[in-house]
């Protein structure tokens, strides 16, 4: 479909004209008419008539709730259907670019296929090669964290409406087909605008789970086995005549049901739950793939069958008695199709023994799988059989060589489960338990603590009876490690392989999860992980490490973990804690001296990073991040989370989640080879730089932040941070505690208000005061800013991703928001906002030598820019009706006008994307 039309507007002026036929058909031609009249005063605002602002305020003030219900309800979905379109824009642009680098005989940049090029060209080896591909290890973990303001309803209905435009974008249609299509969309929009956008009740953790199923179920079953195709091929090009071995490198984690830290629903049961919802997934899944194979190896007995093959259908005639004639009858002479039904009924009978709780006692149950690896063998047993005969090495190879592949990486546990608890409970629980044994655990410093662990750690007894009889909190706390236990004897060991520390601060809390797990029979079992959060907690990061890699019971439990260590950190609370500067800078810090002190050690490091969706939870393209990750702290191993609505972004369409993994793992295979480190040498000019811009920043931060008594007023005030606990778009509390200072506010509820209010603090402030204070108007200082940019990944990525959060902010509409705030936190912290935007703005385009924010990535100043008078009207009615709000929260109306306020959070969170 190669033509010079811009299908991107085309697409959106559809999709647009059928929202507006779908809003005079269903409400009437006044709302419509409302709509219209609202947009052109929105978009003459933008272009500099402030009169045309004035009637618009004026106008949103004045409406009715119900009007006001109607008109956040069009802009909602018209986003909602923008985002369906930009996102088919997308898939349009990467076919075309793979077409065109087909053509040139060259891969498409960013591919897999790039990645192994570009790595011959700096001359590796094929044993360099095979060396790296046995190191290699990523894991994009999901999490439940809550920035997905979209309900499953709304997703499913927007999935078909892709499925739509696919169709009439890529496929030779008759006349009849497109007018069929077109009616189908027609009749989603429909049903759309007639959906509630905001949940009635709180999701409960299942049904997050169940959310998370979902990706894996139409999109990373069927996707991953392409992935390590693709891997294998680019070795097959450009390493031709080698074998290689590529190992199972690209897995799935998942923190749904597993993340316990301040979410009090997500208990044992619940946990244990989630974990057989994962493998009744993958169970079904692996049915579905034998029904599409049905009658697909219907191989004549006449081609050849082995020996052990032959065995295996006796036995299963033997096992299967009421199944064994009628397989027979209906596969005559097909002994493979009969395997493969033998295969599905034992999966059935494991689907069966799933459904029974854990604390049940275990019978043999002789039709279920043992574990996968008994079903892996199977599979196996007839590739091979399929190999050892003329021409059966294509069906070996083919569908059946995928199926292989996929219970190779998602096994019977289908994603491995995280458990995380934050540090407190483990210490609380501990001082319970030994309290029992007359010592003052809890009260003790951290040296003493760590020893007293280490000794018991060393010591073979247990800590705790077999019946656990301490508190409820306690009690629960070391059930966990019991529950991990029973998920490796029922799932496997992959199902639970990773145990991470919220809030680490000292050896002791990684020695304390040890000692619990060795009590519970899984030290050997787990990875301790633990998780640094805070700016202080990263400088301490090092120092901790150093001592467990020195501590004799910690070095046991490395060695049989075969020399092996997993860290946590997190880019969420560190820029709470200490402003977006200073939190990148001591972030990449902590990896230099975590990779430098894993080396000193002979330890294998895995970098886990808890980024979020947006800029200030440390979002951004992941290519380009992994890419400004220092080269040390990679090493062919990654570990990543993927948040919020950041999923539904990623995953929900096919070919955009296959391109996010391909970056990824592109990303990674170039970090791990011979390029040049294009980073500050120790001591020099740019380090330097930023060891300067660091502190001035974070003060500056502070000051506002943590030390402003009005600061803690504006923000509960000015942003609907208030009412978006109520939006139900997560089970776990907003707060860890029930205070109302920032410190205890998460850090996901933090950054989302703010980007409500058109402020997006967290992704760029205090950038502008660092850079003014530092540099001043030495030419020479911003002469070395503007080489940090252009030669530093790290310094690019700093600077590109808050000049794309400020891209989405806007003082104008952040102005109006301020009004919701008392006079003197009013007038106090909006001008010191708006002035250190100024501020930042000024210095990024200096230091890039830009006239304008994003002009480097021209495609999304565009949508932007085009997006904004959408998104403006949204913002005035929320605070139109926030003020109504404030005046009467106890009205008969107080309800109504809260769902209509939620309501419009959900439409500006589709409006901006990556809010949180």
């Amino acid at each position: 479909m190669a033509d010079d039309r811009d299908q991107l507007s085309e697409q959106i002026h559809l999709l647009g004209d059928m929202l507006g036929e779908t809003i005079i058909e269903q409400e009437g031609q006044p709302l419509y008419d409302l709509v219209e009249e609202i947009r052109a005063l929105a978009k003459a605002h933008r272009r500099g008539d402030d009169a045309a602002g004035a009637r618009l305020l004026a106008l949103v003030e004045a409406l009715p709730l119900e009007q006001a219900r109607g008109v956040v309800k069009a802009f909602t979905t018209y986003f909602q259907l923008v985002n369906l379109a930009e996102e088919e824009e997308r898939v349009r642009v990467l076919h075309r670019r793979s077409r065109e680098a087909e053509q040139e005989g060259k891969p498409m940049g960013e591919t897999i296929a790039a990645a192994i090029a570009r790595l011959r060209d700096e001359a590796l080896s094929a044993d360099e090669i095979q060396t790296l591909l046995r190191r290699l290890y990523i894991m994009p973990v999901f999490t439940a964290h809550p920035t997905e303001a979209k309900r499953r309803t709304m997703l499913t209905k927007l999935a078909r409406m892709t499925t739509y435009l696919h169709r009439l974008d890529f496929h030779l249609l008759t006349p009849q087909q497109e007018a069929n299509a077109l009616e189908m969309l027609r009749e989603e929009i429909a049903s759309l605008w007639q959906t509630d956008d905001t949940r009635d009740r709180q999701p409960t953790v299942l049904d997050e789970v169940r959310n998370g199923l979902y990706y894996f179920e139409s999109t990373l079953f069927d996707l991953l086995p392409q992935i390590y195709d693709e891997l294998e091929s680019a070795l097959a090009r450009y390493y031709p005549e080698q074998p290689f071995r590529v190992p199972t490198f690209l897995r799935y984690g998942s923190w749904i049901g597993g993340d316990r830290d301040g979410n009090p629903f997500v208990t044992p049961t619940v946990t244990e739950e989630t974990l057989r919802e994962q493998k009744a997934m993958a169970l079904r899944l692996y049915q579905q793939s034998l029904d599409r194979m049905h009658g697909h190896l219907s191989t004549s007995d006449r081609y050849g069958i082995s020996e052990e093959l032959q065995r295996s259908l006796a036995a299963d005639a033997e096992l299967f008695p009421d199944r064994a004639r009628f397989v027979e009858e209906r596969y005559p002479h097909q002994p493979y199709r009969q395997k493969m039904h033998f295969v599905y009924q034992k999966l059935a009978a494991t689907l069966e023994d799933n459904q029974r709780p854990w604390r049940a006692e275990r019978l043999p149950r002789p039709r279920a799988y043992a574990d996968v690896d008994a079903f892996l063998a199977e599979l196996r047993m007839v590739q091979q059989s399929l190999c050892d005969y003329p021409g059966g090495q294509r069906l070996a190879e083919g569908r059946l060589a995928t199926l292989v592949r996929q219970v190779e990486i998602f096994g019977f546990h289908l994603a491995t489960l995280d458990v995380r608890q934050h540090a407190d409970r483990h210490r609380s629980a501990l001082a319970e338990v030994f309290q029992r044994y007359g010592l003052d655990y809890g009260h003790w410093p951290e040296a003493r603590r760590a020893e007293l662990l280490t000794s018991e750690l060393l010591n073979p007894r247990p800590l705790t009876p077999h019946h656990l009889d301490f508190t409820e909190e306690t009690n629960e706390t070391l059930e966990i490690f019991r529950l991990i236990r029973r998920a490796h004897e029922r799932v496997g060991h992959r199902a639970v392989e990773n145990y991470v520390i919220s809030m680490t601060t000292g050896a002791s809390d990684v020695l304390a999860v040890l000692l619990m797990a060795k009590d519970a029979g899984i030290a050997d079992d787990i990875n301790v992980v633990p998780l640094f959060e805070t700016v202080a907690d990263l400088h301490a990061a090092p120092a901790i490490m150093e001592e467990l890699f020195e501590n004799p019971a910690y070095r046991q439990h490395l060695e049989k973990l075969g020399w092996a260590q997993q860290i946590m950190i997190g880019y969420s609370d560190s820029n709470k804690d200490g402003g977006y500067v200073t939190a990148n800078w001591e972030l990449h810090l902590a990896q230099r001296a975590l990779a430098a002190t894993c080396a000193k050690h002979d330890i294998t490091l895995t970098l886990f990073h808890g980024r979020g969706g947006s800029v200030g939870r440390g979002g951004g393209p992941a290519n380009k991040a992994i890419l400004a990750q220092p080269p040390e702290s990679v090493r062919g191993r990654l570990k990543l989370t993927e948040q919020g609505e950041a999923i539904t972004t990623r995953y929900a369409n096919w070919e955009l989640a296959h391109r996010h993994l391909e970056q990824i793992v592109h990303a990674v295979l170039l970090s791990s080879g011979k390029r040049p480190y294009n980073g500050p040498s120790r001591g020099g000019a740019w380090q330097q730089a930023m060891e300067a811009l660091s502190p001035l920043a974070e003060e500056h931060y502070r000051r506002l932040v943590h030390e402003s008594p009005e600061m803690l007023r504006y923000f509960h005030d000015a942003t609907p941070i208030n009412q978006i606990g109520r939006l139900n778009i997560g089970s776990r509390p907003a707060k860890r505690k029930a205070t109302a200072g920032i410190q205890d506010l998460r850090a996901i509820p933090w950054v989302f208000a703010w980007t409500q209010s058109r402020v997006t603090l967290p992704g760029w402030y205090p950038l502008g005061t660092a850079f003014a204070q530092w540099a001043g108007d030495d030419p020479e200082r911003w002469a070395l800013f503007s080489t940090m940019y252009h030669e530093w990944p790290f310094f690019r990525a700093t600077i590109d991703n808050a000049q794309m959060s400020m891209r989405k902010a806007d003082m104008l509409i952040a102005e109006v928001y301020s009004t919701l705030a008392d006079e003197e936190a009013r007038q106090t912290i909006f001008p010191t906002l708006r002035a250190e935007f100024e501020r930042t703005e000024k210095a990024i385009l200096r230091l890039t030598a830009q006239k304008d924010l994003l002009e480097n990535e021209p495609w999304l100043q565009r949508s932007i820019r085009v997006r904004n008078p959408y998104i403006d009207p949204m913002n005035y009615i929320q605070v139109a009706l926030l003020h109504r709000l404030n005046e009467q929260p106890d009205s008969p109306d107080a309800e109504a006008l809260r769902r209509v306020i939620l309501l419009s959070v959900n439409g500006i969170a589709a409006g901006l994307r990556n809010t949180g």
